[in-house]
């Protein structure tokens, strides 16, 4: 492949931009599509720190940045920024996405950065959007009706980038080329800054199939290769906990816990399932997933990410001997999932707990009385926990009155296991149900949100 120049400012060598157009696009990159993508990162004018999502496509870029906008507003190094919802100085917001977007070509794992710009814009991105006398941005940074389209091929032609070796350098580049990212090219410029950052040989050996392009070429949708490198550093392609051994082939999930959490209604229907490392993340906000859509929920609540108690980590790791979601393993398990758990295991006495928990020879043992046997004490009632939820989705249309703003909820967990909850389901619910399957929650003003 061919290497970029060390000059600080330089035109892409055709060869690498055709081999980053591949992997991204694949083969007949269309109009339509790309001019999916042709959006800044632009804030509502109902929610200030909010962004906003023009159309189909671009979440798997614009909802990993909010995520990130979100941690840098919720939380500081003192703790929880209780006035967090009054952040609405222009100057302030564009301090804390400049920060974000640091911080996510930061996780890549490079020391060496690259930050593209189109040359247009690089002069000035201000002026340009309002070429030609039709306005692309509102004053508040919503696009207009009037949005103009795009060719990709003149966005490639004009693209170009400049090297950053240091973070320091980074973050002072990014600071000069904020209005960049925030005009109408935006979104796609910091997606290939993070992808030439990355190393599309670091991309491809990092994802299951680098033949797949990491935008779908019919509907514009992100792969979850390219949700995982905006939020973990990293493109593999699953979601599950480091990785797995399946016919002699390994598959890279989740190598550790993430910042940002990731849940999704696939798992529901038994499509995956998301590993620990995703669902227990280090601040509680998640980015939650539909069939065709990115959203997040959110708390300034550290009760939901707080260790996991031991009956939790051990249904965990039995359910791991248990892939299939049966609620029991093979009898012949069950010295591995001992051993796992840091329980005794030696020979003899995995053989008495076989006999005692398969009193019927039947070859398996059911998950209820494994804990039942060895985790009596975390199986009584316990106070729920009760918290307060916000939900963000980007989409005008997918908002009451086509507003983008924070929808809130209190939400509560019973700690009850082994009763079945009986509420009514929604999307959202049913998705945040595979993390916490007794949670509840009631929306406030507006009602449900909606995860499309």
């Amino acid at each position: 492949m061919a290497s970029l120049s060390a000059d600080s400012d330089s035109v892409v060598p055709p060869k690498v931009l055709e081999d980053l157009k591949q992997l991204l696009w694949g083969q007949g990159l269309k109009d339509e599509v790309f001019s999916r993508w042709t959006q800044g990162f632009v804030s509502s004018e109902d929610e200030p720190t909010a962004l906003v999502q023009l159309e189909g496509g671009p979440c798997a870029v614009i909802v990993p940045v909010q995520a990130f906008v979100l941690s840098n507003i919720l939380f500081t190094n003192d703790g929880v920024n209780e006035k967090w919802r009054e952040t609405k100085e222009t100057d302030m917001i564009g301090e804390i996405l400049h920060a974000s977007l640091v911080q996510i070509l930061q996780q890549t794992g490079n020391s060496n950065f690259t930050l593209f710009y189109t040359q247009q814009n690089n002069k000035d991105s201000k002026n340009d959007s309002h070429e030609n006398g039709v306005k692309k941005i509102t004053e508040n940074g919503e696009s207009s009706s009037k949005r103009r389209k795009f060719g990709h091929e003149k966005f490639h032609m004009n693209l170009r980038c400049q090297h950053c070796h240091s973070l320091e350098d980074l973050s002072s580049a990014l600071k000069s080329k904020l209005s960049s990212f925030q005009g109408e090219m935006g979104v796609l410029l910091y997606l290939y800054s993070v992808i030439l950052t990355k190393g599309l040989e670091q991309l491809k050996n990092e994802m299951e199939d680098p033949n797949e392009p990491l935008i779908d070429g019919v509907h514009g949708h992100g792969s979850q290769s390219l949700i995982n490198l905006l939020l973990t550093g990293k493109a593999v392609s699953h979601v599950f906990d480091n990785e797995k051994d399946v016919a002699g082939l390994k598959l890279q999930g989740i190598s550790k816990q993430s910042t940002i959490g990731f849940l999704t209604l696939l798992e529901h229907l038994s499509y995956c399932k998301v590993g620990s490392n995703f669902k227990n993340p280090a601040l509680p906000i998640w980015v939650l997933g539909s069939e065709t859509h990115l959203s997040i929920l959110f708390s300034q609540d550290k009760v939901l990410v707080a260790p996991e108690s031991k009956a939790t980590v051990a249904t965990r790791i039995f359910e791991s001997f248990d892939p299939e979601g049966n609620g029991f393993i093979s009898s012949i398990l069950l010295g591995d999932v001992m051993t796992t758990l840091g329980l005794v295991s030696e020979p003899a006495y995995v053989e008495i707990m076989k006999k005692k928990l398969d009193m019927e020879g039947l070859g398996v043992i059911v998950l209820t009385n494994f804990m039942q046997e060895f985790f009596p004490e975390e199986l009584g009632l316990k106070e729920p926990v009760h918290f307060t939820v916000y939900h963000y989705n980007g989409m005008k249309r997918s908002n009451p009155d086509n507003k983008v703003r924070y929808q809130e909820g209190d939400g509560v967990i019973q700690e009850l296991r082994g009763l079945p909850l009986v509420t009514t389901s929604t999307p959202i619910k049913t998705c945040l149900q595979t993390k916490w399957p007794t949670l509840d929650l009631q929306w406030k003003n507006d009602g449900t949100p909606s995860l499309n």
